[in-house]
């Protein structure tokens, strides 16, 4: 399965555009990650537990996402963009999506 940004794959060409795919997750902070974050927050710098935490919430999305293309016979997903939002007050929302295609 092909994943890319673009609107085209290189060197292929689109036979059939099947429609668009996505896969999200919701994921809440603990009282832990909250703890450590807190304490980096009074230091500076990067709030590493956060940012492990959005990384491995991406690669869920992504992943949900192209499970869903490839049920649908799809070769390729164009146009991958990402997206988040708050869902409560220490839970957020990742969402993948894209357009499923079929390549030539």
């Amino acid at each position: 399965m092909i994943l890319i940004n673009t609107d085209f794959v290189t060197g292929k060409e689109i036979k059939e555009i099947i429609g668009l795919v996505r896969g999200n997750t919701v994921q809440a902070k603990s009282i832990g990650k909250d703890f450590k974050a807190g304490l980096r927050n009074i230091a500076g710098g990067e709030i590493i537990e956060y940012t492990n935490m959005l990384a491995e919430s991406r690669e869920i999305a992504l992943k949900r996402m192209e499970d869903k293309a490839k049920k649908l016979g799809a070769d390729a997903v164009i146009n991958v963009r990402f997206m988040t939002s708050s869902i409560m007050g220490g839970a957020a929302e990742i969402l993948a999506y894209g357009t499923a295609v079929k390549l030539k």
